[in-house]
């Protein structure tokens, strides 16, 4: 189907099923069934042990969510408080779920939008790679939450491109994005969604500042080491079943630095086919 079929066909009801009411009592009840750990827990656990904390009726505001994160170390700057205060996650997740519990939601299509302070930790990361004019690619670029808050950062003299391998996720992050502060954006050309595998890259608008991954690697794909800017960073997560959030940094004689910044789980970056085939 072409995404302009798509379009017109599927409302974004169709293209993020609302889960069933049992189906969010047992997500909520594995979320908040961990026993509580300490404050000095790594921001980068997968599985956050803050969500226990939240209420239904603390929920309501992006900004508490932002400020929640501030207070337990995921956002360190007001560069990453401000973008994620402008962009509001609710835009990007599925009705039926609770879109300021810090954890993965589900988004159809055996794929996930990640947990907010995910989120904060890999745009603290790239933030120094997303100034005014620069360059970013999000691979995996699912709810377009992320590739939202890059465009914002990089302002509409800048390029923040999405790549996403399912076409029905393409026109629903699209239809996210138009909803939400970086619509004009959009608008203008300079956030765009494409339909590919991600594992190539997207070398149009190559070399990129930034280069976000949003599933986990076996191994770290080549065309991404090649359309990454000399001065630029990629985050990824790499491994099968034991994974670890990489810092890469390409120098300016090409060679690259390589540092482990936490233990993650994501799914895996795979292929489509692959992807769908549990759905």
């Amino acid at each position: 189907m072409s995404l302009a079929a798509a379009s017109a066909s599927a409302s974004p009801s169709a293209l993020f099923p609302s889960p069933t009411t049992a189906a969010r009592r047992r997500f909520l009840h594995h979320l908040l069934a961990a026993p509580p750990r300490p404050p000095s827990l790594r921001r980068c656990s997968p599985y956050h042990w803050m969500a226990q904390f939240w209420t239904e009726g603390s929920l309501e505001k992006n900004n508490a969510l932002v400020e929640y994160l501030k207070q337990y170390g995921a956002v360190t700057t007001d560069q990453v408080a401000e973008v994620m205060e402008t962009i509001d996650r609710a835009l990007f997740v599925p009705k039926g779920f609770t879109p300021y519990i810090d954890s993965p939601m589900p988004i159809g299509y055996n794929a996930t939008i990640s947990a907010p302070h995910m989120h904060a930790t890999c745009l603290e990361l790239l933030k120094d790679r997303l100034q005014p004019g620069m360059r970013a690619l999000d691979v995996g670029s699912g709810s377009g939450y992320l590739t939202a808050c890059f465009a914002m950062m990089v302002g509409p003299e800048g390029r923040a491109v999405g790549i996403e391998h399912i076409p029905e996720l393409v026109v629903a992050s699209t239809e996210n994005v138009e909803r939400s502060a970086a619509a004009p954006l959009l608008k203008d050309g300079s956030l765009s969604f494409h339909v590919s595998d991600g594992r190539l890259g997207w070398p149009d608008v190559a070399p990129y500042d930034a280069i976000h991954v949003g599933a986990a690697a076996p191994e770290i794909p080549q065309p991404l080491l090649e359309q990454l800017k000399p001065g630029g960073r990629m985050v990824i997560p790499v491994g099968t079943y034991s994974q670890d959030l990489q810092v890469i940094d390409k120098n300016t004689d090409g060679s690259t630095s390589v540092r482990n910044d936490a233990s993650v789980r994501y799914v895996p970056l795979t292929s489509r086919s692959a992807q769908l085939q549990d759905s």
